[in-house]
């Protein structure tokens, strides 16, 4: 997270203020620098998004929180002009089972494909804590997947760092067909080093072989992060309950679930509404009867 950290300043905050003294950064700069980055693209010549761009917001606003604290900064400039961006994406999307084992039949031709995406909707890992696993973070023996780490590539560079927050750190169950998907996948590795990345791709490889797996299954294309959404919608329509899916998922607080996740539990609400009223009439009914 350090090195993401910064990343974020380096090339999204340096950048446009250089070498201006943080006692200068009024609200007028900080409102043209809010705009010089709405205007900034990605590598791939697309535009930042509104969850990146909040949590860019949310660094810079950071550093002069500790500025007014410690070094004697009138004011926090931001209150004045505001945040920008967004806390969450404009829209949750999530494949059905049917609708995945389409996708994963269009990409099985590629091994490494086949078992990533395989772990990624059914354990609903994030891409970053995926591309870090190493083959002694699997338990065979428990059928667990130990989650203790993440992977992103800066600047050229592969950086293994701490999960995204301390809930992140988690064990997780896993079925055996799942480690036998893993098996065939590792009996097919020369040279195999169980202490090595398992996956030695990055977050482009995915992105790339979402749109051709999506293409050729003729299924609706999705967002890799949407994996994660699928096995929640997964978990939810199991009649999992949020604390086990937080846990599971690796929510910081119970609060996020329930927010992310609520508007999948509606018909939950009428099955246990009729539940209940079944419970109630047969209590009515004498054991004589």
């Amino acid at each position: 997270m350090k090195e993401n950290k910064k990343y974020v300043i380096n090339t999204k905050i340096l950048p446009f203020f250089e070498d201006l003294p943080i006692n200068q950064i009024d609200s007028l700069k900080i409102r043209k620098w809010q705009n010089w980055l709405l205007k900034q693209e990605t590598s791939q010549g697309k535009k930042l998004s509104q969850t990146y761009i909040k949590t860019i917001n949310n660094q810079i606003s950071a550093i002069l929180n500790y500025a007014v604290k410690f070094y004697n900064l009138p004011s926090n400039p931001i209150h004045k002009t505001g945040s920008i961006g967004k806390k969450h994406a404009d829209t949750m999307q999530f494949w059905t089972l049917d609708e995945f084992n389409q996708f994963i039949e269009a990409v099985s031709d590629k091994p490494t494909s086949k078992i990533i995406f395989n772990l990624l909707f059914w354990t609903g890992i994030r891409s970053g804590e995926l591309l870090a696993l190493n083959g002694k973070d699997f338990d065979k023996v428990n059928l667990t997947l130990n989650v203790n780490k993440s992977y992103a590539r800066l600047n050229r560079r592969d950086i293994i760092s701490e999960p995204k927050t301390p809930k992140s750190k988690r064990v997780i169950s896993l079925s055996e067909s799942l480690f036998e998907d893993l098996d065939e996948y590792i009996n097919k590795i020369y040279d195999y080093d169980p202490e090595a990345r398992l996956f030695p791709v990055d977050k482009f490889y995915l992105q790339n072989e979402m749109k051709r797996g999506s293409k050729n299954a003729d299924v609706k294309k999705i967002r890799t992060h949407d994996l994660r959404h699928s096995h929640a919608s997964l978990l939810v329509e199991m009649g999992c309950s949020p604390i086990l899916i937080q846990e599971r998922l690796g929510h910081e607080e119970i609060e996020t679930t329930v927010r992310t996740y609520s508007h999948l539990y509606p018909n939950k609400q009428q099955d246990m509404a009729k539940q209940m009223n079944d419970l109630k009439i047969k209590s009515k009914v004498s054991p004589a009867q």
